[in-house]
């Protein structure tokens, strides 16, 4: 946040809710089996070489984390795909919400519960 909080951008917070849900899904744990540690995959290329590139390995990338923004393609394919930057998938994503988001309706019990609430507070707190 900039300037004490009177500033505020809704692409930030998009970003740092992809990081959240990317240490999230990290903190439950990381599956570690022959598969999972492309033993086959080393073997198959041989110590030393480039395993990365194959298919089985960019199928497992995404197991520690699934983000939404941060794309993990190769730099061609990422370039074909328009060359889109972390901001720029943001500001994609929040125009989307902006547009597509629909917020579902609270039960009106729910709705009449919170408004007990805050006539109780605005009664305690009347000066």
């Amino acid at each position: 946040m900039l300037e004490l909080g009177m500033t505020f951008s809704m692409e930030q917070l998009i970003i740092d809710n992809d990081i959240i849900a990317m240490v999230k899904k990290a903190m439950e744990g990381i599956v570690v089996t022959e598969e999972t540690l492309g033993v086959d995959q080393i073997k198959k290329v041989g110590i030393g070489n480039n395993f990365l590139a194959l298919k089985k390995t960019r199928e497992l990338v995404n197991l520690p984390s699934s983000p939404k923004l941060f794309d993990r393609k190769m730099f061609g394919d990422w370039e074909a795909a328009g060359s889109k930057d972390v901001a720029d998938r943001a500001h994609d994503t929040y125009l989307d919400v902006m547009k597509n988001h629909e917020v579902p309706a609270v039960d009106k019990d729910i709705l009449a519960a919170m408004k007990a609430i805050v006539d109780k507070a605005d009664k305690a707190f009347k000066i």
